[in-house]
């Protein structure tokens, strides 16, 4: 009789010894998860029971992200001005389909569940008070914003612009167009919401892609602003001369890179080539160069990194393996496997701007507590551990940029006004000579005290097709920008 007796007692111990490790598994280990599952409706209600922290400009503290006192089991609703204009910088927060973009980075802190708020929420315990989440206040430039998302959507354009203090990282705007509105997602209709994100998520152009972080795109002749950057750091000066031929054979191969029209350089110095944008002068020197030398800038730029935020996750951009000296040829004038996202691309223009420093872009001034006083502000940081080029090299690349800016087409150019630019128009696609061009525009402005950077891509070539040039395209939307940053936010 003790025998089956000991066989029950055994398996009754295991079952409860199961269900304590099930309890804690529950409890501890997925604690986080079912917290933050959308479909949590326990959750759901206390979070919204809460007023959420708002989401504000750098300039006047402008509303971009605010609440609304609703009548339904929902206590606020999440409202945004302007919402497809700063989409790619707010995000979204949606009942249904929870959080993206700075809405998830930074939701702790807008909920009011972050650490740095704990003293707060002490206090509204022992007072009464309504509990409310902590404000963030961004560097954001309402006026530049506005100019960048106006020149894009006006012309219909597909593509981004970036713009950001090249003295301190901060991004005074991130522009990605075609945008979506966030505004739907946070109706607490769930027919609405649902209607609104299959017809976001389904659209061709993905509208809710922040194409200025999230996206990375051949960069066309911008990219030689680090091949000079590199040359210039290795001994070659603005005057060290470089091949003017239309064309040249790519090594090891049959096949033939050419300059803009297939024409040649119309100067054969570094100089002339930048300004001129000779495709063979750039190949040549990437070769002249090797990889080692080409990748050691780019990645003092900031090219290759795994780990930017800002806070949003950047993805990386990249070079590509640089294995064989054809592959150098056509990486030195940024295609072949070359590949930046907007940001970065207006990363190399804003170091080049900072002697030759890149710093880290941030899209956070400071954190508010409910009451508006500061909890924290963010200093800038540099970015990499080596600066890409010296500040004399940095003014020698300077001067080449305004001669490449006094070469460049498009309206929207101030005579009173020195702008130090590069274009790209960059090839892509399965038949990329079949196929508009990217367009891009990168520069700095003014070119003795920088006040902005800015990057600009217009994706297959905006309105003018297979005629399409960073010139003809990007560089008015470029320059409407940098008068919006200069004329104040």
């Amino acid at each position: 009789m003790n025998t089956p007796l000991r066989k029950v007692g055994v398996a009754m111990l295991v079952m409860v010894t199961l269900l304590l490790v099930n309890a804690t598994y529950v409890q501890f280990v997925k604690a986080d998860d079912y917290r933050s599952d959308g479909r949590n409706t326990r959750v759901l209600l206390d979070e919204y029971s809460r007023e959420r922290g708002k989401i504000v400009s750098e300039a006047a503290g402008q509303v971009l992200a605010g609440v609304k006192p609703t009548d339904d089991r929902f206590s606020f609703r999440r409202t945004y001005a302007n919402g497809p204009m700063y989409a790619p910088v707010t995000g979204y927060y949606s009942i249904r389909y929870g959080a993206g973009g700075l809405e998830r980075e930074m939701d702790e802190f807008l909920n009011g569940s972050d650490p740095r708020l704990f003293v707060r929420r002490l206090s509204d315990m022992i007072t009464g008070r309504d509990p409310r989440g902590g404000n963030v206040r961004l560097t954001v430039r309402p006026s530049v914003q506005q100019a960048a998302y106006r020149a894009m959507t006006e012309r219909g354009f597909t593509g981004s612009v970036v713009a950001l203090d090249p003295k301190t990282g901060e991004i005074l705007a991130m522009v990605s167009t075609p945008s979506y509105d966030p505004n739907r997602l946070a109706s607490h209709n769930s027919d609405k919401q649902q209607q609104a994100w299959e017809q976001f998520t389904n659209a061709p152009q993905n509208p809710m892609l922040n194409r200025a972080i999230k996206e990375t795109y051949p960069p066309g002749s911008t990219f030689k602003i680090v091949t000079t950057a590199a040359a210039l750091e290795n001994g070659a000066n603005a005057d060290t001369r470089v091949t003017s031929q239309a064309n040249i054979t790519l090594p090891g191969t049959t096949a033939d890179l050419e300059n803009f029209a297939g024409q040649p350089c119309p100067g054969n110095t570094l100089k002339d080539a930048l300004a001129y944008s000779c495709n063979t002068a750039f190949a040549e020197l990437a070769g002249q160069l090797g990889a080692e030398k080409l990748r050691e800038t780019a990645a003092n730029f900031g090219i290759g990194m795994t780990d930017l935020f800002v806070p949003m996750r950047v993805v990386p951009s990249e070079l590509g393996d640089l294995a064989s000296q054809a592959e150098l040829y056509q990486s030195g004038i940024g295609q072949r496997d070359v590949r930046l996202t907007p940001m970065q691309d207006a990363l190399l223009s804003a170091t080049v701007a900072n002697d030759g420093v890149a710093m880290k872009p941030r899209l956070i001034d400071s954190l508010l507590a409910p009451d508006l006083s500061t909890i924290e502000d963010f200093s800038p940081e540099e970015l990499t551990g080596e600066p890409a080029l010296s500040a004399a090299n940095a003014d020698v690349l300077t001067d080449m940029m305004i001669a490449s800016e006094a070469n460049t087409s498009g309206g929207g150019k101030d005579p009173a006004l020195r702008i130090a630019s590069k274009t790209g128009t960059a090839e892509h696609g399965v038949d990329p000579k079949a196929t508009p061009p990217h367009a891009w525009y990168t520069a700095f402005a003014p070119h003795d005290d920088p006040k902005v950077a800015v990057a600009v891509i217009v994706e297959s070539g905006g309105d003018r097709g297979l005629a399409a040039t960073g010139g003809t395209v990007a560089a008015e939307i470029g320059r409407a920008t940098i008068a919006a940053a200069l004329g104040g936010g």
